[in-house]
């Protein structure tokens, strides 16, 4: 089962919380055992996994990258100023796979699904999710 949504958002760069949307697709799909795979379709954001529940780990993830990999220093930034969004992405990848037991999502306590916006805000982020596996 495939499903697709879209985030629109605000910032410059934020991570976005996207569990709850997951897990209702995962609820609609019937699957028991399986995998959810959740896919980025841009080269500017990601998929990761972290802590949600303190607003500071995400402000710190963000904050590490920006001083990784600096802003207008790429030969990319003569195209459109945003090289450092793309290398960033392409560290963090477009993509996580979870396992789902149970018609539920196997993260850890503290783990979240979120989207990392790197070169926002951007209107209609789309996100693919992909559920394999066994149904009732």
């Amino acid at each position: 089962m495939q499903h697709e949504f879209t985030i629109s958002t605000s910032k410059k760069q934020e991570l976005i919380d996207i569990t709850g949307k997951v897990e209702n697709i995962i609820k609609k799909s019937n699957v028991k055992e399986g995998l959810c795979s959740v896919f980025a379709c841009h080269a500017t954001a990601a998929i990761i996994i972290n802590e949600n529940y303190d607003p500071n780990i995400c402000l710190d993830l963000l904050d590490a990258l920006n001083k990784l990999i600096p802003a207008g220093i790429w030969r990319h930034d003569k195209i459109d100023g945003n090289a450092d969004a793309h290398i960033k992405a392409a560290i963090l990848g477009p993509s996580e796979t979870i396992p789902v037991k149970n018609g539920r999502l196997e993260l850890g306590q503290w783990q979240s699904i979120m989207m990392a916006e790197l070169d926002g805000p951007r209107n209609d982020r789309k996100i693919i999710v992909t559920i394999l596996g066994d149904q009732n």
